[in-house]
Formats: C-alpha cells, sequence, structure tokens
C-alpha cells in the first residue's frame, strides 16, 4: 500500500510521461505517488525478450526518439545516449525492369548520385533540399515552443516567419506541396510517410491530420533526426524512473486505479492493487492516460472513439536479406528507414483499400534495424553469430479490419506484408529469421487490437487521438494554468500529462513536462 494517506501529487499511470511529471514535481518538494498497473513502468516504451530462449531485449511497442528534448533530459540528469543512424532511409524500386532504390544518407554526393540515379537527373534533388530546408526553418522554430507555454495561432506563425512554409504545413493539405515540389512518385510517397505514421489519412485530407502528424515527425530537436536508443526503449524509461525515486517520487506498480474524484481544490484517487482495494487524496492529480481512460476515471462522457492503424512487426534474424539491387548494401539499407510499397499512388491506394473495408493489396511499411546501431540489446552469443533485429511499422490498417475475425486478419496481413518485402529481397526473409527455444520463427505481429488488449490505448492508436497543431485554443487565457500548457480538464486540480495532451504525441515526455509546470503554476 502507499506510505502516506495522502500526497501533493497523484499520478496516475507510470509510462514515460506519468515519470517525468513524478520527477520533475519531485524535485520541486512535492510529495508524489505514481500508481502503475502493470508490474513495471514505461508504458510503451519498454524492451522486452519477446521470443523465449532468445536473450534480445526489442523495443517491442515504441521503437525510435526524436522528440524527447534535451533540455528534458539535462533537468532530470538522464544519462541514457542516443545515436544518430549512419543513413536516413533506403527505398527500393523497379524502374526500366532493373531493380534499382533511392538511398539517402552517406554524405551529400551519395545522396545526390542516388537520386540522380534513380531519376534521371539532378531535379528531384534539388527540390529535397529545397524541401528539407523548408522542413528544418518550421523545426528550428516550433519545436522549442513545446516547452513553453501554448502560443497563439497568430504567435506561431509569426515565429515560424516565412509564409510559405507556412501554407504548405499548417493550412493546406501536405499532399499539395509534395505534388508541387517533386514529380517522382517514389520520392513524393517518402517525403509523405511522415506524414501517416500511426495516422489513417490520405495526403488530401481536409481535416488535416496528416500535416499534424507530419509535424510532429519533422521538428524534434529542432533537425527532424530520428535517433536510437542505446539499450532500447527500456533504458529510456528505467532511467525516468530512477530519476522520479532519486527526487523522492514513490511509484508503486501492480496498482490500478479505478476512479478519481475531484472538486477543483482536493481529490481522492481509489485504487485495486495486490494487497487489495485502497483510497488516497491528493491535493492534484495528473493522469497519464488518454482522454477516453480519463473519462472512466471521473465518470464522464468519452470523448468521441479513437482508431489505430498500424501493424507493428518484431523479428530477429540470423543474418540480413541480400537485396535484389545489386548495388545496395543490405548493412547500409537497413540502418535507416527501409520503406516498403511506400510509393505515392501506392500509399493512395492502400488507404483506399482500407478506408472501404479491406486489407491493402500490398501493405505498405518500413522496417529499420536497431542492432546496426546499438548491438548492445543482443546477448554475447547473438552478437557473435551475427543476428540482427527487424522492426517493421505497416500502415494504414484500422482496428476496424481486425474486428471480425481478429487472429485470422492479423495473419494474413502479416503473410500480405512479408510477401511485399520479398518483393525486393534476392532470397526470402523466411529463411533469414533466427528460431526461439522451442524452434518457432523468432517473429511477433501486433495489431491496434493487440494494442489496445496490452497497452490500454484507445483503439489502439498510438498517439491516443489524432495529434494537434500545437497552439493554443481561443479561451485558452482563461482557463488557467493547465489551459495555457495543454493539459487541462474540467477540474482544475486535474491534470492530462499523457499522449493526449496537447503537443503530447509521441515518446517526448513532453506532456508529463508541461504537466508539471501547470501544477506548479509556472
Amino acid at each position: 500500500m502507499p506510505a502516506l494517506a495522502s500526497y501533493d501529487a497523484v499520478i496516475v499511470g507510470g509510462g514515460h510521461n506519468g515519470l517525468v511529471a513524478a520527477a520533475y514535481l519531485a524535485r520541486s518538494g512535492r510529495s508524489v505517488l505514481v500508481l502503475e498497473r502493470s508490474w513495471r513502468t514505461g508504458g510503451a516504451a519498454v524492451s522486452d525478450e519477446v521470443f523465449p530462449g532468445v536473450a534480445a531485449r526489442l523495443s517491442r511497442y515504441a521503437y525510435l526518439v526524436s522528440l524527447l528534448p534535451a533540455r528534458i533530459a539535462a533537468d532530470l540528469g538522464l544519462r541514457t545516449a542516443l545515436r544518430k543512424r549512419r543513413f536516413s532511409s533506403y527505398t527500393p524500386a523497379v524502374r526500366g525492369g532493373r531493380p534499382t532504390g533511392l538511398l539517402i544518407g552517406g554524405g551529400e554526393s551519395r545522396t545526390r548520385e542516388s537520386f540522380a540515379r534513380l531519376t534521371g537527373s539532378d531535379r528531384e534533388y534539388a527540390a529535397w533540399r529545397r524541401f528539407q530546408a523548408m522542413t528544418a526553418r518550421i523545426a528550428e522554430r516550433v519545436f522549442p515552443t513545446l516547452t513553453e507555454p501554448l502560443p497563439t495561432r497568430a504567435g506561431l506563425r509569426a515565429l515560424v516567419g516565412d509564409d510559405a512554409a507556412w501554407e504548405a504545413v499548417f493550412e493546406r493539405p501536405i499532399g499539395a506541396a509534395i505534388e508541387a515540389a517533386f514529380d517522382d512518385d517514389l520520392v513524393r510517397g517518402v517525403v509523405l510517410t511522415d506524414a501517416l505514421i500511426g495516422t489513417f489519412a490520405s495526403a488530401h485530407d481536409p481535416g488535416l491530420a496528416q500535416n499534424r502528424c507530419f509535424l510532429y515527425h519533422i521538428i524534434g530537436q529542432g533537425t527532424g533526426d530520428w535517433d536510437v536508443p542505446v539499450g532500447g526503449m527500456g533504458a529510456v524509461t528505467d532511467a525516468l524512473a530512477g530519476a522520479a525515486r532519486a527526487a523522492g517520487a514513490e511509484i508503486r506498480t501492480g496498482h490500478e486505479v479505478t476512479s478519481v474524484a475531484a472538486d477543483g481544490r482536493t481529490a481522492e484517487v481509489t485504487f485495486r492493487g495486490p494487497a487489495g482495494d485502497g483510497t488516497v487524496g491528493a491535493a492534484q492529480v495528473l493522469v497519464n492516460a488518454s482522454p477516453q481512460g480519463l473519462a472512466a476515471l471521473l465518470g464522464d462522457q468519452p470523448p468521441p472513439a479513437a482508431e489505430g492503424a498500424q501493424f507493428k512487426v518484431n523479428m530477429l534474424l540470423r543474418r540480413l536479406p541480400a537485396l535484389r539491387d545489386p548495388a545496395a548494401d543490405p548493412r547500409e539499407a537497413f540502418a535507416g528507414t527501409f520503406h516498403i510499397a511506400e510509393g505515392y499512388r501506392q500509399l493512395a491506394a492502400a488507404h483506399r483499400q482500407a478506408a472501404d473495408g479491406s486489407p491493402p493489396v500490398t501493405p505498405p511499411s518500413e522496417v529499420y534495424c536497431h542492432t546496426l546501431t546499438d548491438p548492445s540489446i543482443l546477448g554475447p552469443q547473438l552478437a557473435a553469430r551475427g543476428c540482427q533485429t527487424l522492426t517493421l511499422f505497416g500502415l494504414h490498417t484500422p482496428a476496424r479490419l481486425f474486428a471480425r475475425d481478429h487472429e485470422a486478419a492479423r495473419g494474413a496481413l502479416l503473410d500480405a506484408t512479408l510477401a511485399a518485402f520479398d518483393e525486393h529481397l534476392a532470397e526470402p526473409l523466411a529463411g533469414c529469421l533466427a528460431t526461439d527455444a522451442d524452434g518457432r520463427p523468432c517473429i511477433e505481429a501486433r495489431t491496434p487490437l493487440d494494442l489496445e488488449r496490452e497497452l490500454a490505448l484507445p483503439g489502439g492508436h498510438i498517439f491516443h487521438g489524432d495529434l494537434s497543431f500545437p497552439w493554443a485554443a481561443d479561451d485558452a487565457a482563461d482557463g488557467g494554468s493547465g489551459a495555457r500548457w495543454g493539459v487541462a480538464t474540467r477540474h482544475a486540480n486535474v491534470l492530462l500529462c499523457g499522449a493526449g495532451a496537447v503537443r503530447g504525441g509521441g515518446v517526448s515526455g513532453i506532456g508529463g513536462h508541461n504537466a508539471a509546470m501547470a501544477a506548479l503554476g509556472r
């Protein structure tokens, strides 16, 4: 049972955002209790030995880091290491009946040569450079605002200071900007994928969900880099839990919060733990759960249902497969993001098929190899044998596709996804898979329904719902500190610190930081 009857702050959920909030509040002298329903902290940002008898600690759910500000890491004294990937991406293609591909990274000259080899001229590379420069200007200006009180829309536009860039990313569907900038279908698709990670939308969706997703994928650290956490994602959240405990926060795992009652000044948090049910008092409650979870705890009407749209596959290989493109080195192609069936027209077709209720015929996905950058997640014997991990993230697979017969739909989608992958390999991927202690192939697949069941993600949505643009609502100035920081609920002393907060998506800690700042009255 918790050590005290009442705390300055009770945090519901020990995911990375809850741990960030706990560390900040405890460092400020507040008494803090974290209640986590699972047996461990970390939420979706954990490392697991996925395959029985195999000493490989995979980042089972979340797997790369971009949005975690260096400011948070410095404030909390985190010693986790993030490594740059040597290459950004490789996208296989067939041109003139011959296998080829687009390799981005490895130096400017190699990238320019790869564009020219694929497209036959320097035009697309020049367009790529201009487009990257535009997104870099946005990233440089927008990212620092994520750990400050919300700017107004007009204030953020003035800060960006580039009307063309603002129009392209914040006002019109991102497809318009991509089509204006690029001619090549494959290049268009590579750019568009940043708008579709975990977001079921088309390039021209008038609701701009794809634009908001695109924004968060290009602004991390002010550069848009996506880095590999050394030791896996669990190393990041273990460090956060350590920082919270070192500051004095009390963390209780195996304690599921069942309700929160608040009157704006005080609160009671009811939980179910190993020793039975209990209630603890709090001056403030920070909820590291989805908006749907928050509503359930408060007994409120839930917000509109969320729906995830991604397919996650974890693999351990005996060796990397050879590629059909004779110019491609697998250790380069898989070091960054390996795009499969992600041409611009292919992405549109996959979205159309899924929206009509059928799985994509050729499922789009992207793959990367953690161990090419960080082999530390492998046991010594696996590393000595040259084993490698592969992480696959599939797009346009909404939860609705699995509702009727989950097991059959998951298996069929995995088969189709691997078939699309095999089209670009010189050997079947199945022949490269390692086996576990029981002789089974080291491969597991997770649908949105799996993520909902295992992680309490609403509809399996990795962001708890569509992302928001990072500016304040018109009435935020009148809503107190919680509204100014984008973490307010209808109770002044209950704050949302999870991914569903404004600016809360991704493994960033920003939702936790901002909720802590609001709780402290900053």
